[in-house]
């Protein structure tokens, strides 16, 4: 009787041993799982352990991992020739679309018939936006492919929202837009890149005269935070969620979204840690950027 309980007794300390190994051995697997998957580096899993079944277990995840690296490295350089295409191809658009441009101011100067100069007109309507939206694409490719090109330096958030505003006074009037503008006394001064903080601005700024319905607010409040809304009514809830993606187009009448802007925008802001969100609320577009 005392045999057979001293051999229970081995048997139950055995299994727990070998269960406190496995469950040792599952644990460094983990670990070292999520380790190689942090690491850009071609590393496998490691195991101590001699247990056939963990060892068949860290030869399968191995596996997985080579798998999903090998179909990653593709992708990723799947992406880059897109983006070198993209990119050579924006560049060398935008220099036979200044010539077109050049040549239309030469023609729009010469004597022509009423007729004629409409279509003149329309050619560099169409030209313009083209020129417009190869300039966005350049350099959205540019902005995400290389690092930051500007040191961060001390920017007055206060006197580029006051200068992007008055050189949209044209637009303004244009559209019939009356802004209602409140920017804090407070110096607001932040450590960011200008060029970016400039074309934020005016992105945000030139998006919101586009879909305005004749109104728009544009506040700076005393902890840095720079809100601009506008009456939306041809927007809805799920296209301002959108807003901000790439190449997400939006119809508005006779205005026409390239689907770049905004979301250069929410790059620039990312790279700058500044959160920005988009809301629709009783039929306004509110746009927030927190400095």
């Amino acid at each position: 009787m005392k045999i057979a309980l001293i051999i229970s007794i081995v048997i139950n300390v055995a299994l727990l041993l070998k269960l406190l190994v496995m469950r040792s051995s599952l644990k460094e697997l983990a670990l070292d799982y999520r380790e190689r998957v942090a690491l850009d580096s071609d590393t496998l899993i490691g195991v101590s352990s001699r247990d056939r079944r963990i060892r068949e277990l860290a030869s399968a995840i191995n596996d997985t991992i080579t798998e999903m690296r090998g179909a990653f490295h593709k992708y990723r350089q799947g992406d880059k020739n897109v983006r070198n295409v993209i990119t050579n191809v924006a560049h060398d658009i935008r220099t036979p679309l200044t010539a077109i441009c050049g040549y239309l101011e030469l023609a729009s100067r010469l004597d022509k018939s009423p007729e004629m100069a409409g279509y003149l007109d329309i050619i560099g309507e169409r030209a313009e936006h083209m020129k417009s939206l190869t300039n966005d694409l350049f350099e959205y490719m540019v902005i995400n492919d290389m690092e930051v090109p500007e040191e961060s330096q001390d920017v007055n958030i206060n006197k580029v929202i006051e200068d992007s505003v008055m050189s949209f006074y044209p637009s303004f009037i244009d559209k019939g837009i009356k802004p209602e503008i409140e920017i804090t006394e407070e110096r607001i001064v932040r450590k960011l890149y200008p060029s970016y903080v400039e074309r934020i601005i005016n992105n945000l700024i030139s998006n919101a005269v586009k879909y305005s319905d004749g109104d728009l607010e544009i506040t700076l409040s005393d902890s840095g935070v720079f809100t601009i809304a506008n009456t939306a009514s041809t927007l809805d809830t799920v296209q301002v969620e959108r807003l901000f993606d790439r190449f997400y187009t939006v119809e508005n009448g006779s205005a026409t979204s390239t689907g770049i802007g905004l979301s250069i925008v929410r790059s620039f802001a990312e790279k700058m840690n500044c959160p920005i969100k988009a809301e629709y609320e009783a039929g306004r577009l509110i746009i927030t950027l927190d400095f």
